[in-house]
């Protein structure tokens, strides 16, 4: 059922998805064509903040940051899952594979890739306030409107 907190949190999430988007693009490859980039990435946390975020809303303002954080986190772990079987398809598209197995590993080369490129402090810093924020946020949400 559709609540305030589902919403507000659907938003903030979707938010710090296009701003961690705006950061990993300089840092990825070249040779990477970005295409659906950034829209599918605030779709992934758009559908996090309703699905993970929104249910979970209330309590004080630790349970608001854990609740931001863990949001954070999923978003993260399957918008780069997403991206990496998206780029796994670009490249079985052009039969680069020989078989199910070599598609599968190669998602897992293409998510540790992606992992890597987002070690950073900045990215990491904002994964983390960004979420706490969000949560925060979703919190008062669900406190204003029940």
């Amino acid at each position: 059922m559709p609540t305030g907190a589902k919403l507000i949190a659907a938003i903030c999430l979707a938010v710090l998805a296009f701003v961690l988007s705006q950061m990993i693009i300089p840092l990825l490859p070249e040779t990477i064509q970005l295409g659906y980039f950034v829209p599918v990435n605030m779709a992934i946390g758009a559908l996090t903040g309703w699905g993970v975020m929104g249910p979970r809303a209330g309590g004080g303002i630790k349970m608001g940051i854990s609740n931001g954080l863990t949001g954070a986190i999923v978003l993260v772990l399957w918008g780069v899952f997403t991206q990496a079987v998206l780029e796994m398809l670009k490249h079985s598209l052009r039969k680069k594979y020989d078989g199910l197995g070599e598609a599968f590993i190669a998602v897992i080369e293409f998510g540790s890739e992606y992992i890597l490129i987002m070690a950073t402090v900045p990215i990491a810093l904002t994964i983390v306030v960004g979420g706490a924020i969000s949560g925060i946020i979703t919190n008062r949400a669900k406190k204003n409107w029940p």
